[in-house]
């Protein structure tokens, strides 16, 4: 498998832990998006995606596969050991929940080209994108903690013993929480969570700093 990534992309991010906790080896394929204008814009990269963004899977039969969510359901439904998301129907829709508030209402719009727009077309300077950046992380990760009190087990990780789809998406996003100096004093379960994943191996392996192409 080839997975097309960047080493900062919380969403290929989520894709790496994936990949590592299931004992899945792949080739990583990097797409750097600042240089060279973003290289995410490239033909050969949109040939892949079409939407041009990262991560894109390239499986071992030659189809890609897009959206870091969908990726990682595909990987469940393959390779089903050891499982990302619990048997239990209800408590599978409360970790997909807790998941997709991060991958739907918390990132996306925090994400490099919302910023772009903002600085460039919006013409707002750092400051105030910066605010945007905080508000939106003001309003979503209360309620994440509020998930796991009200759904999540004793842990250490968000709903149980074991590390599964809700780490995947935390922990890269407490980490952008944190280079915007976000306190997250206010989230015990989110930290508790995001602390017991960061050291696990197959987590420590898909960090950024880890990345062939980080710099």
């Amino acid at each position: 498998m080839k997975l097309f990534t960047y080493f900062r992309s919380s969403a290929a991010w989520r894709v790496r832990i994936g990949l590592n906790l299931k004992g899945i080896p792949y080739e990583a394929v990097p797409v750097h998006l600042l240089k060279d204008g973003g290289q995410q814009h490239g033909k050969e990269f949109r040939a892949a995606n079409p939407l041009g963004l990262v991560p894109a899977l390239q499986t071992d039969d030659g189809a890609v596969l897009t959206q870091s969510l969908a990726i990682i359901e595909w990987l469940e439904e393959t390779h089903p050991e050891p499982p990302l998301l619990p048997r239990e129907p209800l408590l599978r829709a409360q970790v997909r929940a807790f998941a997709l508030t991060i991958a739907c209402d918390i990132h996306p719009i925090d994400n490099l080209r919302v910023l772009r727009y903002l600085k460039r077309q919006m013409g707002q300077k750092q400051p105030a994108i910066d605010d945007w950046y905080r508000h939106w992380l003001i309003e979503g990760l209360p309620a994440l903690e509020a998930m796991l009190a009200r759904h999540g087990g004793d842990g250490p990780f968000c709903f149980g013993a074991s590390p599964g789809l809700a780490e995947l998406v935390l922990v890269p996003q407490l980490a952008n929480a944190r280079r915007v100096d976000r306190r997250l004093d206010a989230y015990p379960l989110l930290l508790r969570a995001d602390a017991a994943a960061r050291d696990l191996p197959a987590f420590a392996a898909a960090a950024p700093s880890a990345q062939p192409d980080a710099n």
